[in-house]
């Protein structure tokens, strides 16, 4: 399984295209970034005498993690089109089901592999945030929890893109069907505000993610990701586990 995962991660950077997502997707967080930084400089002298006023963290930091949850949201279905699509299309599927293991692995080892990219981007941006303590003061649990909340979010986003992609032979599909699923429960807590606690919002990722950005972490929300994750992972498994049997 971790050899699997390991290969996948290889894979994925053995291409252009990864590098070419990972590139840009820093270029346009550290132009957002600096963006917050300048506004923070504006408004710093203006909210200074304001008690209880958000500081830089706030501002700065946990802005950008807002903004790296919509990028997160577009690009996870451009990592995972790949994982089991190509593998279809390719007719190498059944070399894959003759190695030494099973579906659970397969699964894990896919996952892994792609969850390993998504940290390598996380673990960049937040050298940006991290910067700032060289001239101020950070909230380090609001910052290291946006850190949280930012994991397993793009944990849940892999989760969906890998079982997207084990439903087709082709790639553009699987990334179309991501989008489109990621999008509807990203934008469904709009439906669900109109009723206070409606299983609309409660199904909401971004409803989930947002407490935990702001620092007020619940179980119940981590608890909503790691059932998001679990459910999905186990759906994947099960189609592996029926093409084995046909």
């Amino acid at each position: 399984m971790i050899t699997l995962a390991r290969h996948e991660l290889y894979r994925l950077f053995a291409s252009p295209f990864a590098w070419l997502v990972l590139a840009l997707t820093q270029l346009i967080l550290a132009y957002l970034f600096l963006s917050h930084v300048d506004y923070f400089l504006q408004v710093q002298g203006k909210i200074a005498a304001i008690p209880g006023a958000p500081g830089v963290t706030q501002l700065v930091a946990t802005t950008l993690f807002s903004d790296t949850a919509i990028i997160l949201l577009i690009i996870t279905p451009l990592i995972t089109m790949r994982l089991l699509a190509e593998e279809f299309r390719n007719d190498s599927f059944p070399l894959l089901l003759s190695a030494p293991l099973s579906a659970t692995q397969i699964v894990l080892g896919k996952y892994l592999g792609a969850l390993g990219f998504f940290v390598i981007l996380l673990s960049i941006t937040q050298l940006m945030p991290l910067s700032l303590s060289v001239a101020t003061e950070l909230d380090y649990y609001a910052l290291f929890a946006g850190l949280g909340g930012l994991f397993l979010l793009v944990a849940s986003f892999t989760a969906i893109g890998l079982f997207l992609s084990s439903l087709t032979q082709h790639p553009a599909v699987a990334a179309m069907t991501t989008f489109s699923v990621l999008f509807l429960l990203w934008i469904i807590d709009w439906a669900g505000n109109t009723a206070q606690d409606s299983w609309l919002s409660w199904l909401s990722l971004l409803s989930h993610f947002s407490g935990i950005i702001q620092g007020d972490i619940h179980s119940q929300d981590i608890a909503y990701y790691l059932i998001i994750i679990a459910l999905f992972l186990a759906l994947t498994i099960h189609k592996l586990n029926d093409q084995r049997l046909n």
